[in-house]
């Protein structure tokens, strides 16, 4: 076994005894197994309108009380995990899959190469994320290339945050892929004639999966934010379809008079997002190679 690779297994068992990070783990699990089951779970359709019980506080029908076209919140914040999670797990994969294939190329390769790859991540770094997002949803919602419904709600969103999240994983992989390149384990897979594609996917990504994991799980969180702030402005999703951003949004024109349709979304909103950074921080706190010394 590598150190690399000890040093994985050893971060394993660290997290294992981080009963915060693993609480969290399990929440967030509930919360994704809630997202799939979302039409199984909701006690009412998420569109359904109900004008005779317009913006009711929670009671033992409503549970979390009705918004202001008189469809029920619960439901709605269920439904509403179902995009807030699609887009928060799916930008961050997608952010992973390019940022990590870039970041690799580049390190690996070296030379004119990783310039030319590092040239291109310093143009994306100077354009502000928000000029990039915003572009990039509205041409996306402007060519309706998806039929269906949902996915023609989601996929600006999806995309414009995909090519915003990608840069910052390409620089820590590019990083790790350093470091890694010059382990005693890979110049003995040169010596025995492994090709440079193979070391780079059999021994290089196998190594650098720790700190990778512990990116994607801070890139989540902050995909959901970014997702409630479009929808927040209204560049996000839009009525009927729910997110919790959305329901943010609803819920703050009548934050006085009825503080539940901002409460109940809101804190669906911080409990996993603060799942997620805690999450994020026992991973860190596990793979951090300095542990290895105490």
């Amino acid at each position: 076994m590598s150190l690399q690779e000890n040093w994985f297994h050893e971060g394993l068992q660290r997290l294992k005894k981080n009963r915060l990070a693993l609480f969290c783990a399990y929440f967030i699990g509930f919360i994704c197994l809630v997202a799939i089951f979302a039409k199984n779970l909701t006690p009412y359709p998420f569109d359904q309108q109900n004008i005779d019980r317009i913006l009711e506080g929670p009671s033992h029908q409503y549970w979390m009380g009705t918004d202001k076209l008189g469809r029920d919140l619960f439901s709605r914040i269920i439904y509403g995990s179902r995009m807030s999670m699609a887009v928060g797990v799916i930008t961050a994969i997608l952010s992973l899959v390019i940022g990590a294939l870039f970041g690799a190329i580049s390190g690996w390769f070296g030379g004119w190469v990783d310039a030319i790859m590092m040239r291109i991540v310093d143009i994306a770094y100077s354009i502000p994320s928000l000029v990039i997002m915003i572009l990039v949803k509205v041409i996306f919602d402007s060519i309706n290339i998806f039929s269906h419904p949902e996915l023609r709600a989601l996929a600006g969103t999806l995309i414009a945050l995909s090519i915003v999240g990608w840069v910052t994983l390409a620089r820590l992989v590019r990083g790790q892929v350093l470091q890694v390149k010059t382990s005693v384990y890979i110049e003995a897979g040169r010596a025995l004639g492994l090709s440079q594609w193979g070391l780079l996917f059999r021994h290089v990504f196998p190594n650098i999966m720790g700190p990778i994991i512990v990116m994607l799980t801070f890139r989540i969180p902050a995909n959901i934010l970014f997702e409630s702030f479009l929808s927040f402005i209204g560049l996000g999703l839009q009525p009927p379809y729910s997110s919790w951003g959305v329901l943010a949004s609803d819920g703050a024109d009548m934050l006085e008079s009825y503080p539940h349709l901002i409460l109940f979304p809101g804190a669906a909103l911080f409990l996993t997002m603060m799942a997620f950074q805690l999450l994020g921080d026992g991973l860190r706190d596990a793979f951090d190679p300095k542990m290895k010394l105490q």
